[in-house]
């Protein structure tokens, strides 16, 4: 049996950091490999946003390590992200989603003060026509976020909480707490 590898200490209380949060109730993590070849250390979380039942987002959240720093990265850390979502048509096509998208991170970051510097990415929204075969509703629209950026500190539970809160206006869900009209019940209804 060959002895368990030492990690250093930066990445093991970045990971500690992210396996301390706790989701709200719409969101499932789940830890998957990460990539194994972009830096000597990397650690992934998986996400799927449910509502009813039904899946609405998903992404997924890696967490990249080089100890010898890397020039890009302005730091030894990288959070590299990915989230994906179905919109309405009218929703997707709109040419404000693209800066309303990259603001979902932004403001998510700054609201659980989760620091960092160096940050870039892409917002891309789609709305696709079914033909043929492939016939089904008339057209459907996503919005992708792709991400990244360097967290100042290896303390990384409040990126993760940042990180959910993008995957829930990604999803267009309503704040914690917050029940959305159309959800709540009639007065005398069980």
């Amino acid at each position: 049996m060959a002895p368990p590898i030492a990690l250093p200490e930066t990445f093991a209380r970045a990971v500690a950091g992210l396996r301390s949060v706790t989701p709200r109730e719409e969101i499932v993590l789940e830890e998957v490999g990460a990539p194994q070849r972009l830096a000597p250390y990397a650690f992934a979380l998986s996400a799927t946003v449910l509502r009813d039942q039904d899946e609405v987002a998903d992404g997924r959240l890696i967490l990249l390590h080089d100890p010898a720093g890397h020039d890009a990265w302005q730091g030894t850390l990288r959070l590299v992200t990915y989230v994906t979502a179905e919109l309405e048509v009218d929703l997707a096509a709109d040419p404000l989603l693209p800066g309303v998208g990259w603001t979902w991170l932004t403001d998510a970051l700054e609201a659980y003060e989760a620091r960092y510097r160096a940050a870039g990415g892409t917002v891309t929204q789609t709305v696709s026509t079914r033909f043929g075969e492939l016939a089904g509703p008339p057209a459907a629209g996503d919005v992708e976020i792709r991400a990244s950026w360097t967290p100042l500190g290896d303390d990384l539970a409040a990126h993760l909480s940042a990180w959910c809160a993008l995957l829930a206006s990604t999803a267009g869900l309503p704040p914690p707490g917050v029940t959305a009209l159309s959800e709540r019940r009639p007065a005398g209804a069980a």
